[in-house]
């Protein structure tokens, strides 16, 4: 009869043991395109490496990512919260060892004097104990799975942000030396706009023009006047961005390239969407916080069911010092314990795990959906600007063209220099919307390589 009851106590454990291993983590089930729609063709393109920024061929740049690297205080704190998980998953892992405690007392008594006699004594306390939890229905060990996931999920989290520090200071520098170059631009726009101002004002005086051209000639100078302040202020903040993502103060930190012409627009090789799923850490990351909420569910789900713990104690004991070891003592223990009522607190946990899986999950598949359409909206930015930098250049070929014909002509004398002047003006707005352009190019590449994970795997 014993043996029947041992082995159906076995058969019973072992069925609630199967009824506690863990699913498979439930799967993105998302649909993977074969290739983007805007990538790009033929052989120009390169593939992402992780020093992606040198691609600029520009040694400022360089230094400046280095910098950031180095000095960031988001990547700092990333950095920090990794050290955080990996401590945390120290401590989870602790409940799968025994506890080994040691203790060792000394104590000394005395009192009032009773039938003449003084009532004192010594007591030497020396010992050992330890207690371990069995780990039957995997709780513990799931606890410590979660945290090592999570250990996994601050890796990439600090992955992510130092991809997406790269990429902000690669196009917040972009954008500083661009607005720089445009205020530069626009300063000699303002030049000849006043020089066209003085030339009408000749006119009137002479009475070749209205009261109403002098006006509106001195209109267009405060309107240039307030282009330049725009874009010199404008110039002012994204450097003052620049330095903050570097950990410096902005007071003290100036951008020394002063235009985009010696920066190289380089092609990116988007390769197949599939690749993007081992590319990008935001990913990895999603991936781990699910994972780790996977092994949430299973502690969650072991939680209900009753627990083991073993306990062990040795020790010794004596009124005098050199006789501690004379009478060793020792005990040992096994206590079940298993919930009874606990108003649904522990049913609830396990409903909690499973939302915040599934909430995981839901975020896992958002960011692979988003990641695919990062790159085609990279793509697309980077073909879009081609196509309109190829047409611009047109434009500014033309404007070059105009005001040769219009010197020509003045200096022959067919023309005034009013004409000269309008030609300068229209040529320093093509030169503006060619910077523009430009940077666009030179931002899109920066966009794909963030979108591809900025070298990463």
């Amino acid at each position: 009869m014993r043996r029947f009851l041992s082995f159906a106590s076995m058969t019973a454990c072992m069925v609630l043991a199967g009824c506690l291993s863990r699913p498979p983590i439930p799967p993105a089930d998302v649909a993977t395109p074969a290739t983007y729609r805007y990538s790009m063709a033929g052989g120009s393109a390169d593939p992402v490496t992780a020093d992606w920024w040198r691609r600029f061929d520009s040694a400022e740049l360089d230094r400046l990512v280095t910098q950031a690297t180095a000095q960031n205080f988001d990547l700092a704190a990333a950095v920090a919260r990794v050290k955080q998980a990996r401590a945390n998953a120290t401590i989870a892992g602790a409940a799968l060892l025994p506890s080994v405690s040691g203790f060792a007392d000394a104590s000394r008594q005395g009192g009032l004097m009773v039938n003449n006699q003084l009532p004192s004594g010594s007591a030497f306390d020396l010992g050992v104990s330890a207690t371990y939890e069995l780990d039957f229905w995997g709780k513990n060990q799931a606890t410590r799975d979660a945290a090592v996931e999570r250990v996994r999920a601050f890796a990439f989290d600090q992955a992510t942000v130092q991809m997406t520090l790269t990429a902000d200071v690669a196009d917040s520098w972009l954008q500083t030396v661009a607005l720089r170059e445009r205020e530069q631009i626009a300063q000699r726009n303002l030049e000849t706009a006043r020089a066209i101002l003085r030339n009408v004002k000749s006119q009137y005086r002479a009475g070749y023009v209205t009261a109403l051209d002098a006006a509106q000639q001195r209109t267009l100078v405060a309107s240039q006047q307030r282009a330049a302040a725009a874009l010199h202020q404008q110039g002012n903040d994204s450097e003052a961005l620049l330095a903050t993502l570097l950990g410096v103060p902005a007071s003290g930190f100036t951008v020394t390239t002063r235009t985009l012409d010696a920066v190289n627009a380089p092609g990116v090789d988007a390769g197949v969407p599939a690749s993007l799923l081992t590319r990008r850490p935001d990913i990895a990351y999603a991936e781990a916080q699910l994972a780790a909420a996977h092994a949430d569910v299973a502690a969650a789900r072991a939680a209900m069911f009753p627990s083991v713990t073993l306990s062990a104690y040795l020790g010794t004991g004596s009124d005098r010092a050199q006789r501690i070891f004379d009478n060793p003592l020792y005990s040992v223990a096994a206590g079940l314990t298993a919930p009874i009522f606990d108003a649904g607190a522990l049913a609830a946990g396990r409903d909690l795990a499973q939302a915040q899986q599934e909430e995981l999950l839901a975020a896992y598949r958002k960011a692979i959906v988003s990641g695919f359409a990062d790159v085609e909206r990279a793509l697309n930015a980077s073909a879009g600007a081609d196509a309109q930098t190829r047409a611009q250049d047109d434009e500014l070929s033309e404007a070059r063209h105009t005001l040769e014909l219009a010197q020509s002509r003045y200096r022959a004398g067919a023309e005034t220099a009013l004409t000269v002047l309008d030609a300068q003006r229209t040529l320093y707005s093509a030169e503006d919307e060619h910077v523009q352009l430009h940077l666009e190019r030179l931002r899109a590449a920066v966009a794909t390589y963030r979108a591809l994970g900025g070298g990463w795997h």
